[in-house]
């Protein structure tokens, strides 16, 4: 195996990690100030380090390393103390290894050698989102069966019902995507989503299969747990749910798995009806083939977006009492924010003046596709946090009406409409 390679593995993992579980803190963050917009109040902003608050983002980190530290402690009425540890830590590595298949660019050519860019390159696919996805509820039905309690106990009940309730709809769903696609290799389908409609319409999965698209995304909120369907924790009626009795770190790896679940939906909905890494009008070989145009307008951009952010930071992250820290924040921020913008953009224009080589297209294809992907995971992670802070959450009765007496027979009606279809223009 060649240095190439072990690097792209690398790269792939780290991708993977820093998505699924690394940016819990971020999401956390995100959530509260989202929460705090909607709800007209400031949100997190007292935690700092020095003169940096970063927005009220050092308040999630405090509240890790207090999860980290605090002590770990079971109940004395817990009788199952093996299942009631494991149960965290299956949730966990579960919603953390659905990232694993996610294609992050196309196939990179380095020396002739195709390198996957997936965690995990397996062509299991959408059967490996599946299967993990489906697993990690059972981390939650074990931990609230096993920690001795009536409110523990009923959210395990409820998370049970709605994934038997939801999976369904959405396994249904994933064949009208197997039958457009023809495959069920996740590269092989942002691949099929590279063209267009009329040279305008990109040829993704929410405009080729729109109702699937729309029972997916419902269900993959009901299999994360958010609101409005976060019945399983219902604080208002049963306390915490399945995290009752728990805390420190063993409560933390539930709250991992979940913003871990939320962040592998975000990926796999990218992926399988906005394009995943493709770039809208732009396939793999057309960013190949104008690479230079690319790179000068990447040029153009780059400085756009930072003017916009640095001039958000000033009229945003002003302080309150007059002592000023946080305008020394903002101006520290600004001059790192354009220093890094300087450095990528004569990065970029070196490239342009002495040439790139083949491997040098390849891998500089493959960083735009990565950005790609990213810009959207994080627009999709955006739209769970919204849902969550505006759409009230849904009665049982209802939850489980609109599994079973909704999304499974526009599901079903799907698939004989794709299939009629499929039939259809192949004769």
């Amino acid at each position: 195996m060649s240095i190439a390679s072990i690097i792209i593995i690398i790269v792939n993992i780290l991708l993977a990690v820093i998505l699924a579980v690394g940016m819990t803190p971020v999401f956390v963050w995100w959530e509260r100030r989202v929460a705090g917009f909607i709800q007209d109040r400031s949100g997190p902003n007292r935690c700092n380090i020095g003169i940096f608050r970063l927005g009220g983002l050092i308040q999630s980190f405090a509240d890790m390393l207090k999860l980290v530290f605090k002590e770990d402690f079971t109940p004395s009425h817990v009788k199952y103390k093996f299942f009631f540890t494991i149960a965290p830590v299956i949730v966990f590595f579960c919603s953390f290894l659905t990232f694993g298949v996610i294609p992050f660019a196309d196939v990179l050519v380095i020396d002739g050698n195709k390198s996957i860019m997936q965690a995990l390159p397996s062509e299991l696919g959408i059967m490996w989102f599946l299967a993990f996805a489906g697993l990690s509820v059972y981390g939650i039905i074990l931990g609230g069966y096993s920690s001795g309690s009536k409110y523990g106990l009923l959210g395990s009940i409820r998370a049970s019902a709605q994934v038997i309730s939801y999976e369904a709809a959405m396994g249904l769903a994933i064949i009208s995507m197997l039958l457009s696609y023809g495959s069920i290799h996740l590269t092989d389908m942002v691949n099929a989503q590279a063209g267009t409609y009329l040279g305008v319409i990109p040829m993704w999965g929410i405009f080729i299969q729109p109702l699937a698209a729309i029972i997916f995304i419902v269900c993959a909120f009901a299999e994360t747990n958010r609101a409005p369907f976060d019945l399983a924790e219902g604080e208002s009626e049963i306390v915490a749910g399945y995290h009752t009795e728990y805390s420190a770190m063993k409560f933390g790896l539930f709250q991992v798995g979940e913003y871990a679940a939320m962040s592998a939906s975000s990926a796999i909905i990218v992926t399988l009806f906005f394009g995943g890494y493709q770039i809208p009008w732009l396939d793999t070989q057309a960013i190949q083939s104008n690479i230079t145009y690319v790179i000068m307008a990447l040029i153009i951009i780059l400085p756009v977006k930072v003017y916009f952010i640095t001039k958000w930071m000033k009229k945003n992250n002003k302080s309150m009492n007059g002592e000023g820290s946080r305008e020394k924040e903002t101006k520290i921020l600004t001059f790192v924010f354009w220093s890094l913008s300087l450095v990528i953009m004569a990065i970029l224009a070196l490239f342009l003046v002495t040439g790139l080589g083949t491997n040098g297209v390849n891998i500089i294809t493959a960083v735009i596709q990565i950005g790609t992907f990213l810009v959207k995971f994080f627009m999709m992670a955006f739209v769970f946090i919204w849902i969550r802070w505006t759409v009230l959450r849904f009665r049982y009765d209802q939850l489980q009406m609109l599994g079973w007496k909704v999304l499974i027979p526009l599901a079903l009606l799907n698939i004989v409409v794709t299939a009629v279809v499929i039939v259809v223009g192949n004769n």
